[in-house]
């Protein structure tokens, strides 16, 4: 639940806020915690703390500094309860707050450190968790942290890059969406009462840009309700798991993009790979993990056939060379060199990192092939419209001579 409280920090300023803690005395220890003494703690209405939770996240850049900082303090002599206890302190994401505090309570409670990430799932991924298992395992925690920490930055940077690419069309869009719905419940209207009032004829396409103003004014309540509810529609298909494979089949067929998703997913498969073998696990868990980690399914497909060659003794090279069509054929070539050479977790992390550069060439040159696309969509619209509504302006100007 949520509780607001007003305090005094070690300068003797009065401090004002909210927080979300389970009973008021948790909320107590929080505040005296953070450096501020209580004077008055009430409970605030609004959201519970259950329903606060489904609205909170941690971001993957504060699971980075997460791991960085956890492992600094590992490496620098300090428990790891105390390196926690410390980054509870630090952080203002309260929900990251309360997570660790959770962490603490399991190890305080004779728990290992993965036992407590593996309590909030929505926090920690499988792929977390088992490299902290390895890790304690091997007596390398700090550097099973730092291999997180590098997995993740690895992740971050390539999902940026990709988000940052798609940014620009994106806002054009909006864009011409906004500015086409002004012209039809604005422009439009004027000149069709015109062209009513000197009963022209219409050629079709005035009539298809009449008919869509007079739906955007008249009805534009069921209009946006209308999209909402394609849009709704739409991402409950995409969940579904039959459309889903549908789509992520058709995704990997478009140009350019489908190019660019092969790259991304080798990318983050060998990496994952990588990390999860540098960090000590096994190379049947490492695939189960990895096979989370994707997001397509024909991906997933991959990692199951993997699987299932592992465990009839066959190398998961083979796998990957049968699947030209996902995996580029370099991936397989340099998988089968690696496990010939035993050096399989160093080519894992060459294949990686030599896509991720493809990915990032590509992504810059993504918006470069998207813009002259764009001119040439948006100068169809245009030109649509404006022989729509010029036509019977001409007809009018034939009538008056």
């Amino acid at each position: 639940m949520n509780f607001s409280y007003k305090g005094r920090d070690a300068q003797g300023h009065i401090i004002e806020s909210v927080l979300i803690a389970e009973t008021k005395a948790d909320a107590i220890v929080a505040i005296r915690e953070s450096g501020i003494t209580p004077l008055l703690i009430t409970k605030k209405g609004g959201l519970s703390l259950s329903t606060s939770i489904v609205f909170a996240r941690v971001k993957l850049s504060e699971k980075i500094m997460f791991a960085k900082n956890t492992a600094g303090m590992l490496r620098a002599g300090l428990p790891l309860s105390r390196a926690l206890d410390v980054l509870r302190k630090q952080t203002t994401n309260q929900y990251l707050r309360s997570t660790i505090t959770k962490l603490l309570a399991v190890i305080d409670g004779g728990g290992t450190f993965s036992e407590g990430l593996a309590t909030v799932p929505r926090v920690f991924s499988p792929l977390f968790v088992a490299m902290v298992q390895a890790g304690e395992e091997s007596g390398k925690l700090p550097d099973a942290l730092i291999e997180i920490t590098n997995n993740f930055e690895k992740s971050y940077a390539l999902n940026r890059k990709i988000k940052s690419a798609l940014m620009y069309p994106s806002i054009i869009l909006c864009a011409i969406v906004l500015i086409g719905i002004l012209m039809f419940m604005y422009v439009v209207p004027t000149l069709t009462k015109t062209f009513r009032e000197l009963n022209v004829e219409l050629p079709l396409s005035t009539r298809i840009v009449v008919g869509i103003s007079d739906l955007v004014s008249n009805h534009i309540g069921l209009m946006a309700a209308s999209i909402v509810g394609v849009v709704v529609l739409v991402m409950m298909l995409a969940r579904a798991r039959a459309t889903k494979r549908i789509l992520d089949r058709l995704t990997l067929r478009l140009p350019v993009l489908g190019t660019l998703l092969q790259e991304v997913n080798a990318a983050r498969t060998t990496r994952t790979l990588a990390s999860l073998m540098a960090s000590g696990v096994g190379i049947a868990r490492a695939i189960s993990i990895t096979k989370d980690v994707l997001q397509n399914t024909q991906y997933k497909a991959v990692l199951e056939q993997i699987e299932t060659a592992i465990e009839k003794g066959e190398p998961m090279s083979s796998v990957f060379i049968q699947q030209t069509a996902l995996y580029p054929i370099m991936v397989g070539e340099m998988i089968e060199v690696g496990e010939e050479t035993g050096k399989l977790s160093d080519m894992l992390v060459d294949i990686a990192t030599f896509y991720e550069g493809e990915v990032d060439a590509k992504t810059k040159d993504l918006s470069t092939i998207i813009e002259p696309v764009l001119m040439v969509v948006i100068g169809a619209a245009v030109g649509f419209f404006a022989v729509s509504m010029l036509s019977p302006m001409y007809s009018i100007m034939d009538s008056i001579k």
